[in-house]
């Protein structure tokens, strides 16, 4: 099993690393391409200085994140003390004894696999992986074909996979670095993005495996979240975009603090030392942002020179046409690389949702749409790859087919949801 999730995460630092070499390749033949075609003296200047100016940048994000995801990760180390997840994973014991038919009732594996979606949900990506695997680990000892994805194994990796967030903690302190003039104004419609991204999910895997949706503990769970996201966008179309942002930044504020009054109150009750639970938290927030800064400059670099030769402008513009082909606003076409980076590399995506803000502005309708692509869906192919490898499963069924209509639904979802609250 060891040897499999070795080659699985290898083959997928391989193609990160082919996307890195190209992005600098490309960039240096661009630059040929400038200064013998279009007699562009400096564009090699230029395009080593965007090396300087990008390792620069990259670093000085990374250390000016280090306070953000210190609050914030202690604040969710609060609540992981405090038993929210028990909490949570009691209320929707009954829904998921439904969509997991083949797991046995009170079966610890429903503990594990909450564990691993409140992790997501609460932004606690380092603890979501460990947990993950275990989940997997314990689901493959029910599984009766040990060779072959079951059931459940699917549905847990596509309901991972499609990314539903409540706090987004990393993507807000980014923001904030970036200088946004409201961090958390995209709360809301990352919330609504990544609801449609997990709904697709649940659907096609329910399609898949013949679950019925029309049981009423499944049916009333869908259709009352749906409800009340349709109802939100409605009110988003009728308002003024002015009274609109207000009211996004009112109802993120209000349901961030309410969540960290949830959470000290909580931890209180199971008399848990909140102070020291927020500091252990910080400190693990504190070890992220310094780990992250040799992964942010490699991409920053890259991307960096990649736009600088002008290559990045090319391509911008090649969909910008094709978007106004099809009658979408053609300024949308500059968020199209970081949809398309996520599902391959977390870091890549990353690295060019930065990117973008720097060149448009955190607060500019691309720089908003990047964060919200960024936080809709995880990198899908590292997640199958990396959980299934765990266990030597080879033969993922519909794995895959699920995963990939969840991360198309929700990019569409993300470029609906952006342009109706920030276009």
């Amino acid at each position: 099993m060891r040897v499999s999730l070795f080659f699985c995460t290898f083959a997928l630092d391989m193609l990160l690393n082919y996307i890195w070499i190209a992005l600098i390749l490309l960039a240096i033949i661009m630059g040929f391409v400038q200064f013998f075609a279009f007699g562009q003296s400096d564009i090699f200047t230029e395009i080593l200085n965007s090396t300087f100016a990008s390792a620069k940048n990259g670093f000085e994000i990374s250390l000016g994140l280090t306070g953000v995801l210190a609050l914030w990760m202690g604040i969710l180390n609060i609540g992981q003390q405090g038993g929210v997840v028990n909490t949570l994973s009691r209320g929707v014991a009954p829904f998921f004894s439904r969509i997991f038919p083949d797991i046995p009732k009170r079966h610890p594996v429903y503990g594990t696999m909450f564990m691993n979606f409140a992790a997501n949900m609460l932004g606690l990506d380092n603890a979501a992986t460990p947990v993950g695997l275990k989940a997997m680990s314990e689901l493959q000892e029910l599984n009766s074909d040990k060779s072959k994805a079951s059931n459940a194994m699917i549905m847990f990796v596509v309901l991972g996979v499609s990314g539903l967030t409540i706090i987004p903690t990393t993507i807000m302190a980014y923001r904030a670095q970036m200088g946004a003039t409201n961090p958390a104004d995209v709360f809301l419609p990352l919330l609504i993005a990544t609801y449609f991204s997990t709904l697709g999910g649940l659907l096609a895997c329910c399609a898949a495996q013949k679950i019925k949706i029309w049981d009423r503990v499944v049916l009333g769970v869908i259709i009352t979240l749906t409800a009340l996201i349709v109802l939100l966008l409605i009110l988003a179309r009728r308002l003024p975009e002015e009274t609109l942002t207000t009211v996004s930044a009112l109802i993120a504020a209000v349901m961030l603090l309410c969540v960290i009054c949830w959470f000290i109150i909580q931890a209180s009750i199971k008399k848990v030392n909140v102070y020291e639970a927020f500091i252990d938290g910080a400190k693990d927030g504190f070890k992220t942002a310094i780990g992250i800064i040799p992964y942010l400059i490699a991409i920053l670099v890259a991307v960096g020179m990649f736009r600088a030769s002008g290559a990045m402008g090319l391509l911008e513009q090649g969909l910008a046409h094709i978007f106004e082909l099809v009658g979408i606003n053609p300024d949308l076409s500059a968020a199209v690389p970081t949809a398309i980076m996520k599902p391959l590399s977390g870091s890549g995506a990353r690295g060019l949702m930065i990117e973008a803000m720097g060149t448009y502005g955190a607060d500019s309708l691309i720089g908003r749409l990047c964060c919200i692509l960024q936080g809709t869906t995880d990198t899908t192919f590292y997640v199958l790859a990396v959980y299934f490898g765990s266990i030597g499963i080879k033969n993922t069924r519909h794995a895959v087919a699920c995963c990939l209509i969840s991360d198309f639904i929700g990019v569409i979802a993300a470029f609906i949801v952006a342009s109706i609250f920030f276009g």
